[in-house]
C-alpha cells in the first residue's frame, strides 16, 4: 500500500481567507489539497471553479486534488490543468466516454481518478485500470460537507483494496485509494483497516481551533492501523 496521506477539505475552510488556511494546513501536516468543484447540477450545491484553484495554487506546496462533482466533465479539465490541479477525479455517471475522459485528465499532465458514490457499483473499474492513479470512495451522498460516515462504506473499501492488489500483483502501476465524507479520529483507523491510504477531511479539521493537534490525532490512528 501507499503511505499514509491526509487531504483536508477546502469546501469547509474559511472562504473569505482561503490562502491563509491552505497555508495554515499544510504547516499543520497536510499531504495533499482536497478541492471540491460541484455545479448545482450533477449535485445539489455549487461551490469554486478553476480561477479560485489558480489563486490558491501558490499557496499551495503540496499536490492539490480537485474532485469534480460536475457533468458534463471534459471540459472543466484543461482549466483546472491549467489552474495547477494534480489529481483530477470524476464520478463515471458524468462522463459520456469514461476512457476517454481519463486519457484527457493524463494527457494534460495529471494524474486521474474515478469517484464513486455510495450506491454506484464498482463495475465501471473494470476496463479502465490501467489508466487509474486514484479511486475515490464517497461516504457520504456528495453534494454538501458536514455529513455523517455512511458505514456500509467500510466494506466497500475493501472491495476496492481487493481490485486494486490484484491489478498491482498482475504488474499494474500502484492506484491510491482515498475515501471522503464524515473522516474523524473516531473513525480514521476503521477507514485504513479497511484498506484506505488516502483520508479526506473537511470540518473534522477545519472545524477545529489547532490543525496541528487534530492532523497529528489522526496520524496516531493511523499508526494504530498498521499494527
Amino acid at each position: 500500500m501507499m503511505p499514509y496521506r491526509i487531504a483536508p477539505s477546502l469546501l469547509s475552510a474559511d472562504f473569505a481567507r482561503l490562502g491563509e488556511e491552505v497555508r495554515a494546513v499544510i504547516a499543520a501536516g497536510a499531504d495533499l489539497i482536497h478541492f471540491d468543484v460541484m455545479d448545482n447540477h450533477y449535485v445539489p450545491n455549487l461551490t469554486i471553479g478553476p480561477l479560485v484553484c489558480d489563486a490558491i495554487r501558490p499557496h499551495s506546496s503540496v499536490p492539490i486534488d480537485v474532485h469534480l462533482m460536475v457533468e458534463p466533465v471534459d471540459r472543466l479539465i484543461p482549466d483546472f490543468a491549467k489552474a495547477g490541479a494534480n489529481i483530477i477525479t470524476f464520478h463515471p455517471e458524468a462522463s459520456q466516454h469514461i476512457d476517454r475522459t481519463l486519457g484527457l485528465i493524463r494527457d494534460q499532465g495529471c494524474q486521474a481518478g474515478l469517484v464513486f458514490n455510495p450506491a454506484t457499483p464498482l463495475h465501471y473499474l473494470d476496463y479502465v485500470m490501467d489508466k487509474l492513479d486514484m479511486v475515490l470512495l464517497m461516504s457520504v451522498n456528495p453534494g454538501f460537507g458536514g455529513q455523517s460516515f455512511i458505514p456500509g462504506t467500510l466494506e466497500k473499501i475493501r472491495q476496492v483494496r481487493q481490485r486494486l492488489d490484484a491489478h498491482t500483483a498482475r504488474g499494474g502501476q500502484a492506484i491510491a485509494l482515498e475515501v471522503d465524507g464524515g473522516i474523524k479520529i473516531d473513525n480514521i483507523r476503521a477507514v485504513a483497516a479497511a484498506g484506505a491510504d488516502t483520508f479526506v477531511a473537511g470540518s473534522a479539521i477545519f472545524g477545529q481551533p489547532d490543525y496541528v493537534s487534530i492532523i497529528q490525532a489522526m496520524r496516531t490512528e493511523l499508526e494504530q492501523a498498521k499494527r
